[in-house]
């Protein structure tokens, strides 16, 4: 059995920021990260916040990560703009870009930021939250190195490319679907190898080119398996199009080239529903299709349907309360970075 231990929110933001001081990013930055890494976290996304701060730390001393980098406007076409991340921080660039398409929105109803040459940005739903607390509709997606092979191919070729979009609820339980086109993110299946547990169904292809539930052995081939089979290798081939073709940017095929996965595309669309005036009308909607949905009665007892974004809402409030359950080992090695 993993061995685990309890992080309270307040110790994990302490620990990560003077870690991030620790390697020359400003206060500003140190703290904005530490608060992105913990949130992540607290809402049971340990494999794009805790987890993965270990291999941000190594990105930054590979300098893949410039730490005094910072994204930077190239060109403007009225709500369209194209930034270029100058291979800062995957998370500061994305926050940037959030609220430079935000802004957009709350002028011209519509903003749309495509940035390139920048780096991994974490969890999507982080940036689909802010988007949504503007009271903004938003879609934003990357590509990524090829982490998958196209539908009926053997070698990888695309990208499992997040995608996210989010819907703002006055409530403030805002419905955000934050997914990888591959059955599970790598963040997942690496956090399943750390427990030392399977996958609940097949994530991906291991060296004999046989589907797997090991997260081991597709961690090895780096061969997810696409959602919907030919249809997720369809979504991801237009996605990275329009990351690249939108940001003038590095397509999966260029960043394939690179030493490490960086110099990536991606998009952030934001629509601000305050232009519409029927706020009243949105919500009646909204919770129209949520109640029609979770009233479906379960499978299984004891379980219920939910909308996307109800878990980790949920999750936030146990961990604020209880803490965090993390790995020792991970922990450890952070404290001792």
């Amino acid at each position: 059995m993993t061995a685990t231990q309890t992080i309270f929110a307040t110790e994990m933001n302490e620990v990560l920021f003077k870690l991030f001081c620790k390697y020359e990013f400003s206060n500003n930055k140190a703290q904005t990260l530490a608060e992105v890494h913990t949130e992540n976290t607290l809402r049971g996304v340990h494999s794009h916040g805790i987890n993965r701060v270990p291999f941000f730390i190594q990105c930054v001393k590979n300098g893949v990560v410039k730490t005094d980098s910072e994204a930077t406007l190239t060109e403007q076409f009225g709500s369209i703009e194209r930034w270029d991340g100058n291979q800062g921080s995957g998370v500061l660039n994305a926050i940037r870009c959030s609220k430079q398409a935000i802004q957009l929105a709350q002028t011209n109803g519509i903003g749309i930021i495509a940035l390139r040459n920048t780096n991994h940005w974490m969890r999507a739903g982080y940036y689909g939250w802010l988007a949504a607390e503007n009271d903004c509709i938003a879609i934003m997606f990357t590509n990524t190195q090829p982490n998958m092979p196209a539908w009926g191919g053997i070698e990888n070729r695309i990208g499992n490319n997040p995608f996210m979009i989010s819907i703002p609820r006055r409530c403030g339980s805002h419905v955000v679907l934050d997914m990888a086109l591959s059955q599970f993110s790598f963040g997942k299946i690496q956090e399943h190898a750390l427990r030392d547990i399977k996958l609940p169904h097949p994530g991906g292809w291991n060296s004999n080119g046989e589907l797997s539930s090991d997260p081991e052995s597709i961690l090895k081939t780096e061969s997810g398996l696409p959602i919907g089979y030919w249809k997720g290798s369809a979504f991801s081939m237009v996605l990275d199009m329009l990351a690249t073709l939108l940001a003038a940017g590095q397509s999966t095929y260029r960043i394939s080239q690179e030493k490490y996965e960086t110099n990536i595309s991606q998009v952030f669309l934001c629509i601000d529903t305050k232009q519409f005036h029927d706020a009243s009308l949105k919500d009646r909607l909204l919770n129209e299709i949520i109640n029609y949905s979770n009233s479906a009665p379960p499978k299984t007892n004891g379980s219920k349907v939910v909308y996307p974004g109800e878990t980790s809402l949920r999750k936030r409030r146990e961990s604020l309360k209880n803490g965090m359950e993390v790995n020792s080992t991970v922990w450890q090695q952070i404290k001792a970075q």
